[in-house]
């Protein structure tokens, strides 16, 4: 299929794409009945010719108007209507130019004789002549959003419109693609829908469109559900639609139908690209399949597709996320010797690999090859840089890195987290807890693990006061506490002698109805490890 190939065909079936998760789960797959019906035929709507005054105005502003005699236009502008600029349209619609450059005019001098037959006129000109951003930021500049019958107008009057301006079937798939780029999925389903109906068949360009705004928006179930139909009206997928297959795949961790797609695009004569196997590779280092990512990447050069920064990122996070630091340098290594150059994430990965194994020495390296070799450090960069320091509690130099970071970021959720983690290594609970105030109030979202790390450095220093207040605050913010959590206050409690406060907490938890399950259990076990230390200390 051609970049624009738009076919029409003879029967359809009477379904759509569902825009839900529940339907597209749904085994019918919006099939109604399984039903094929005929396509309807394409409506043909003319309108009056121009007779007396309408006639002469036309007349007379054409001749205005292919003089470019925009002067003498002016002085005609407030005599438009809707009827006069449809005859305008049709009279100069084979010079594109000449059509926008009128259509803009209206929209300043007199927008109240613009209609949706009128611009559904200007794009049919537009999209005929392939000038497709132009069309598309006409519908932009209509579309009302929360508008529920505005698409279907939009739709008949381009439909009626249509044999008029001797369209071209790509003015439907513009609509189609203009509404998957904008995100607006019921609005592109239900036009994919239509068009359906009356034969037409969007591009694969269009149906990517679609599938790529569907896998941003994390739905993926509804790109694999319309990648269906698109294999069920034999639109022919290509080597993008794949890979966004594959990806799609990867999101919902079905990694081997992932594979059975990778596999199964060379029996379609489509042949895999570098972001087919990059696709695939992070799909094996998501899943820990680290030897297979390798192996797939030393493959790559036998087909004549050669490793970019993406395919080393991909797998230098992979090694990262297991530790091994080894490995992600020698592919580090690796990417520099065969020219590909390392970008911010992929010095980003190695920072925040090496600081959460508490190596910040090895992390400031990187920092100062980063600047030697321009490549721009973000707040990632800093949060990494500055959790190293935390976690050997060099809370002064992360300090600096703060100020360093403030020049041109802002300090985000990370940033507090990583200088929480610092004050807890060094046990300075009291400080943390201010952080942890100073995060709140800059709009910041602490996480379970803030929260874990600050109730833990309270108990360690058997404030408990202290640990109940950041436990209330956990709660309030609807993060319920863990069983490893509770039992960690508990189990402090119970240690230092608190039994009447550690079961007053466990029955406020319980009357909130925030009692982990499996903590009555684990709660009997400590107290009878308890009750057993005690009688050992008195013998």
């Amino acid at each position: 299929m051609n970049n624009f190939s738009i076919r029409r065909f003879s029967t359809s079936p009477s379904s759509c794409v569902p825009t839900n998760s529940n339907s597209v789960k749904s085994s019918t797959l919006g099939i109604l009945g399984g039903r094929i019906r005929d396509v309807i035929p394409v409506p043909h709507r003319t309108i009056p010719e121009p007779r007396g005054q309408d006639l002469d105005f036309v007349n007379v502003a054409h001749s205005h108007l292919i003089h470019s005699d925009w002067e003498k236009l002016n002085a005609l502008s407030t005599h438009l209507t809707p009827f006069r600029v449809k005859h305008m349209l049709l009279k100069v619609q084979k010079d594109y130019v000449l059509s926008l450059e009128f259509f803009n005019w209206i929209k300043t001098q007199n927008p109240c004789s613009l209609t949706l037959d009128t611009y559904s006129m200007i794009m049919h000109i537009l999209t005929k002549y392939r000038k497709f951003k132009s069309a598309e930021s006409i519908l932009r500049s209509i579309y009302v959003p929360g508008s529920i019958d505005f698409p279907s107008k939009l739709f008949e009057a381009t439909l009626y419109s249509y044999r008029l301006c001797d369209s071209s079937p790509r003015v439907f798939d513009m609509l189609f693609k203009c509404y998957a780029h904008m995100k607006k999925f019921r609005n592109a389903t239900d036009t994919f829908c239509q068009m359906k109906n009356y034969g037409f068949l969007p591009t694969v360009e269009s149906c990517n469109a679609y599938l790529s705004s569907l896998l941003d928006s994390d739905r993926s179930d509804i790109a694999l559900a319309f990648y269906r139909e698109m294999k069920r009206h034999r639109i022919s997928p290509n080597v993008f639609s794949f890979n966004m297959v594959m990806s799609a795949y990867g999101k919902l961790g079905k990694l081997e139908k992932g594979i059975e797609v990778f596999r199964g695009m060379e029996k379609m004569g489509v042949g895999h690209n570098v972001a087919s196997y990059n696709t695939l590779i992070a799909g094996y280092c998501n899943k820990g399949l680290l030897e297979l990512a390798l192996k797939l990447k030393n493959s790559m050069g036998k087909n004549e597709v050669h490793p970019n920064v993406v395919t080393f990122n991909a797998l230098i996070c992979g090694f990262c996320k297991e530790g091994k630091l080894h490995e992600a340098n020698k592919l580090f290594s690796e990417m520099k010797a065969v020219n590909v150059s390392p970008n911010t994430v992929t010095y980003n990965t190695l920072i925040n690999g090496y600081s959460q194994m508490g190596n910040s020495e090895v992390g400031g390296s990187l920092y100062e090859e980063m600047a030697r070799n321009e490549v721009k450090a973000d707040v990632l960069t800093y949060n990494a840089l500055i959790l190293g320091l935390c976690k050997e509690g060099k809370t002064k130099k992360a300090a600096y890195l703060v100020k360093e970071l403030d020049k041109n970021f802002v300090p985000n959720a990370s940033t507090f987290s990583a200088l929480i983690t610092g004050q807890c290594v060094r046990r300075n609970s009291d400080r943390a807890f201010q952080l942890y105030k100073i995060m709140v109030r800059s709009g910041c979202h602490p996480n379970e693990h803030t929260f874990r790390m600050l109730i833990s450095t309270f108990c360690k220093n058997e404030d408990f006061d202290g640990a109940l207040l950041v436990l209330e605050e956990m709660i309030e913010r609807a993060i319920p506490p863990d069983l490893s959590i509770l039992s960690e206050i508990y189990d402090r409690l119970c240690l230092c002698g608190k039994d009447e406060l550690a079961m007053k907490l466990c029955s406020k938890m319980e009357a909130r109805c925030l009692m982990p399950e499996g903590f009555d259990k684990m709660r009997t076990s400590a107290q009878d490890q308890i009750n057993e230390n005690k009688v050992i200390e008195k013998l």
